[in-house]
């Protein structure tokens, strides 16, 4: 009887007892390795994104500079951010923080947890108009990137509840992944009201909210995507030493010989297997959209917020739309130079003067690798922007934030009535 009890039972306690000993054990992930921080700083795996201990330690040091952005960080080529950083041994190394839908929300929340890190730090953030529609992010590509870590750090870190922290309470309630789940909806209806959580809502959470730092530093460095072979091939064509012109004229070449198969200059891969076997739909396909009113404009005060808040200096980049791709499906470039002007308004206004608008740039030759992100003459544009600010010493930034940009009246306020900055 006991034999059969333990056949049934024993594998299941023995796992138990695995489990136990696993995660009260001393084994963490190797941040003291470089090797790891470095293979991270590229990856854009998921864990790091969702994590704390691997991008924070690579932010406590001096080097690694968080990229913020979505897709375009994982299109690499000669000219992308981490490969001219590699060729021509800056003082920085990219740490890359985005991939597709990760927007101002998830960007925020990654920078909140690194609060402590970020502090005087220098950071660069590319703000895609594509994530200004109406609603903001979607739900599915937040759900993917949402990080309960990240979100109990916050309440955790609660001591009096202000206007970003009630937002940010209400924008989380708004999905179904986080209004699920009744302890953190509970804490955060609280939050919403202005209430600053109490210690037994807190102490609900506490168990649940060691498990996942355990789970942060036992599995983070696990699965990490490897870029480095390709950011190591993407080198090889560029000179030894950094020639703006001939890097231009090099930029134009492998530009010219990448979109061959198609007329709106888009990368031939991308054209084959996107486009071509939907043309006709697309046309005109995007003749409503609006990127000037969107939900987007307050998340993205969420970041703005605790950039401030530690004294980051920040350097924005404004991607444009290519233009042949935008004639031919009606998206108006009228409209996104209202966008940049309301995002330009919400930068200047409270202190953020560092900023790269390239959206008048949609017609130039290659400057986008496909419809809407970046390309070989793009990043080397970008980079005039990029090298200087990070390499030299930037005067001190003086903040004023402004709960306003918080509003339903700013998401819908329309960039015609706002003042040029």
């Amino acid at each position: 009887m006991k034999k059969k009890l333990f056949v049934i039972f024993g594998p299941v306690i023995l796992a138990f007892l695995l489990i136990a000993v696993f995660f009260t054990s001393s084994y963490r992930v190797n941040v003291s390795d470089p090797e790891i921080i470095h293979k991270a700083a590229s990856s854009m795996s998921d864990n790091v994104l969702r994590g704390d201990i691997i991008k924070n330690t690579a932010f406590a040091e001096k080097q690694y500079v968080p990229f913020l952005g979505s897709s375009e960080l994982s299109r690499i080529s000669p000219f992308h951010p981490s490969v001219l950083a590699q060729k021509y041994e800056r003082s920085y190394e990219p740490f890359l923080l985005g991939a597709p839908g990760t927007q101002s929300l998830s960007q925020f929340m990654m920078m909140r947890s690194a609060s402590k890190e970020l502090k005087n730090k220098k950071v660069v953030v590319v703000v895609s108009p594509q994530w200004f529609v109406k609603e903001g992010v979607k739900e599915d590509y937040f759900s993917t990137h949402y990080s309960e870590l990240q979100t109990l750090d916050w309440l955790f870190s609660i001591k009096k509840v202000t206007p970003t922290d009630r937002y940010l309470a209400r924008r989380l309630l708004s999905f179904s992944i986080v209004s699920d789940d009744e302890e953190i909806a509970r804490i955060l209806n609280t939050v919403k009201k202005g209430l600053t959580p109490g210690d037994k809502e807190l102490a609900e959470l506490e168990d649940k909210w060691n498990i996942l730092k355990r789970e942060d530093e036992l599995f983070s460095g696990i699965g990490l995507t490897d870029k480095q072979n390709r950011i190591d091939q993407a080198t090889k064509p560029l000179p030894a030493s950094y020639e703006k012109e001939q890097l231009a004229k090099l930029a134009t070449q492998i530009g010219s010989s990448e979109t061959k198969n198609n007329p709106f200059a888009l990368k031939n891969e991308f054209y084959t297997t996107r486009i071509k076997n939907h043309l006709n739909e697309l046309k005109d396909s995007q003749k409503d959209w609006d990127y000037r009113f969107s939900k987007e404009y307050s998340d993205f005060q969420l970041l703005l917020q605790q950039l401030a808040n530690e004294q980051a200096e920040a350097l924005f980049i404004l991607p444009p739309v290519n233009e042949k791709w935008s004639e031919y499906t009606g998206l108006s470039q009228e409209m996104l130079q209202g966008f940049a002007k309301k995002i330009k308004y919400q930068l200047k206004e409270q202190g953020f003067q560092h900023i790269a608008d390239l959206t008048k740039m949609a017609s130039v030759p290659y400057f986008m690798e496909d419809t809407i992100h970046l390309g070989w003459q793009g990043w080397l544009t970008a980079d005039q922007y990029i090298q200087p600010f990070l390499e030299e010493k930037q005067a001190k930034s003086s903040y004023h934030m402004d709960d306003a940009f918080y509003s339903k009246d700013w998401q819908l306020q329309s960039p015609e009535t706002l003042p040029e900055k």
